[in-house]
């Protein structure tokens, strides 16, 4: 399986780091997982391309998570492609279905199949997926794929979704501020660092980084390993990993 990190920024646009975009790749099987802006060109940027995306997978409905979603839409339109399957939480319908009133041409361009999906297992580009409600200021939903990855969305760190990454290759899990912020609906490292000790994570991704955590990557990595111990690492735009 490959993972490819299209955007590991937040709602502040920075230079280097566009929004949320997760691209899952794995014998011919290939989902977006969030689609934030800049995740359109970040695709274009990694080789693969929007035409190869026919299925989106959404955590949430906040604009960094899904503002190229329409985007990508007509880019696909344009480009000849027939199809785009859309899942997500609770209200990803009338999500879409507001997205095309706006925007009317582009009704019935694309045969949409929207999916909305609640905790537990589902399949998704032939993916078999588990979901696990997160803790937001919006309904969010992390997603595991088997024993490879397990994607947080945004989220505080708490011990129920520590439990659920447990025995993960991977954990992208958001952690959008140092310590000194004070802030909810989002993880400071000495908090994410205290729910994932005593768990087995073959390697962290720290992901959804505000401007705010520029220049302290090595503090943000001390506090955690204060409590956790194993690889925390931080991602970066255009980083693909192989999970074997």
């Amino acid at each position: 399986m490959r993972v490819t990190f299209l955007g590991t920024g937040s709602a502040i646009p920075t230079g280097e780091r566009f929004q949320t975009g997760l691209l899952v790749q794995d014998a011919g099987r290939t989902v977006l997982v969030d689609c934030g802006a800049g995740v359109l060109q970040r695709l274009q940027q990694s080789g693969v391309g929007f035409e190869a995306v026919s299925s989106v997978l959404l955590t949430h409905h906040h604009l960094d998570h899904v503002s190229d979603l329409l985007p990508l839409m007509k880019a696909r339109w344009l480009a000849g492609e027939e199809h785009l399957e859309v899942v997500g939480p609770q209200g990803t319908k009338a999500l879409v279905d507001g997205l095309l009133e706006v925007h009317e041409y582009m009704q019935d361009r694309l045969k949409l199949r929207i999916r909305e999906v609640v905790p537990g297992s589902f399949t998704v580009a032939d993916f078999d997926v588990e979901a696990y409600e997160t803790r937001h200021s919006l309904p969010c939903l992390a997603y595991r794929f088997g024993d490879y990855v397990t994607f947080s969305g945004d989220t505080e760190a708490f011990a129920g979704l520590a439990n659920f990454a447990d025995g993960s290759a991977i954990l992208i899990h958001d952690c959008s501020f140092p310590d000194d912020v004070d802030v909810s609906n989002h993880p400071t490292p000495s908090e994410l660092g205290q729910v994932l000790e005593g768990h087995e994570i073959g390697r962290v991704y720290l992901s959804h980084l505000y401007p705010h955590t520029d220049g302290r990557h090595t503090e943000m990595r001390e506090s955690i390993a204060r409590h956790y111990d194993g690889d925390v690492r931080f991602a970066e735009d255009l980083q693909t990993v192989s999970v074997e």
